[in-house]
């Protein structure tokens, strides 16, 4: 009692690396502001790996107001037995902010993580003036 077996480093390392995966291949978790280009409206959209999606899991497209997007991904964690909570923290952000960008969102340019986030995401154009 009170030491670590092989099956307990086991365990330990199996629920540690996709942690350790996604923030080695896509870096940790940064914030970015992006501006609506019609209203002016300000929000922080995220580039990296999603270890809030990897905790909370499809409550966070729910809680960024994307509700259909949480309903998909509900379903898709039932029908894969929660095996899809270790795939979508790889790829959650980038879809999330993919999806800002074509529906009249923009890169802040004033923001520190303004150009990671244009080479991460792969955008090519400058904004509009707004």
């Amino acid at each position: 009692m009170g030491e670590f077996s092989l099956f307990h480093w086991l365990i330990f390392v199996i629920l540690v690396s996709p942690i350790v995966a996604g923030v080695l291949l896509l870096g940790l978790q940064k914030p970015v502001r992006i501006v609506h280009g019609d209203s002016g409206l300000v929000k922080t959209g995220y580039i990296g790996y999603s270890w809030t999606y990897l905790i909370f899991g499809w409550f966070v497209p729910l809680i960024r107001g994307e509700l259909g997007t949480a309903v998909l991904h509900l379903v898709i964690t039932l029908v894969s037995a929660g095996l899809s909570q270790l795939i979508f923290p790889f790829i959650y952000n980038r879809q999330y902010m993919n999806r800002m960008l074509t529906s009249g969102w923009q890169l802040d340019t004033s923001d520190a993580n303004y150009e990671l986030a244009k080479k991460v995401l792969g955008v090519r154009s400058e904004p509009r003036t707004l």
